[in-house]
């Protein structure tokens, strides 16, 4: 017989044998009650998913050095324990440091995905918060003061300050009526450096986070359509109360 002929049949025959005893143990496991194929229809449950993302992004705080860019540590755990808790798909977390005077660049705008700082700059607090610092805040109309709490970003619009964001507060008592305030996020001629050199600190809105009309429409663009805000302050109050800082997610 033809040697390359011998070698054929000989591989075919090793293919067949192989297929058998992969059938025979198919058949062992099936009469058995194994299953040949994992099941990958266990759900995690939901807490336990949420903590794991808070978790993996925690490293972000020294990958980015936010310390350098005057952002505590526990400021931005606080709005991560929060971010977990809010329903969005949207990595994308801005912070509101009013724990900061206005004189500093106190707003933040992480995309915790791609692990960038998108943006630090100037953010305003309300008239009747304070003079450099906000220590004084409400979730009353015409209290001309700023909200503390988590907010979800919705759409944008044009208004009396041009490209304009809508804020829904997400923390009754404390910033559930800022859209009926019509508090937004808005560009203004009062937050930027030269009004700072005058008079010492930012100029002042009617509650709104407003940032310098250079870079709003690009942070407006980053972080519309559902994505997390955080307004910190050390307020006692607040923090006790808050859910989304509840005891039960203060292990991160």
């Amino acid at each position: 017989m033809h040697p390359h002929k011998s070698r054929r049949r000989y591989l075919v025959g090793m293919k067949n044998v192989l297929l058998l005893m992969v059938a025979l143990v198919a058949i062992y496991f099936a009469s058995t009650g194994y299953k040949t194929i994992p099941d990958i229809t266990v759900k995690t449950p939901v807490t336990a998913t949420k903590e794991v993302k808070s978790i993996a992004h925690l490293d972000v705080y020294d990958q980015l050095h936010l310390s350098r860019a005057g952002l505590q540590k526990s400021v931005f755990e606080y709005a991560l324990r929060g971010w977990q808790k809010i329903d969005t798909a949207k990595a994308m977390l801005t912070i509101v440091d009013l724990s900061q005077p206005s004189s500093h660049k106190r707003l933040y705008v992480v995309d915790l995905f791609h692990k960038k700082l998108l943006f630090n700059t100037y953010v305003s607090h309300g008239r009747n918060s304070g003079d450099l610092v906000a220590n004084q805040f409400s979730n009353a109309q015409s209290s001309f003061q700023s909200s503390l709490g988590f907010y979800q970003t919705l759409n944008t619009y044009m208004g009396k300050h041009g490209l304009s964001l809508q804020l829904k507060g997400l923390e009754k008592g404390f910033n559930d009526n800022v859209f009926n305030r019509n508090i937004v996020l808005h560009g203004a001629d009062y937050v930027c450096e030269d009004f700072i050199r005058k008079t010492g600190r930012l100029g002042r809105s009617q509650g709104c986070p407003a940032v310098p009309y250079a870079e709003s429409k690009g942070i407006i663009q980053a972080v519309k359509g559902g994505s997390c805000l955080f307004v910190y302050s050390p307020n006692p109050d607040y923090l006790k109360q808050s859910t989304y800082l509840s005891s039960a997610y203060t292990s991160l």
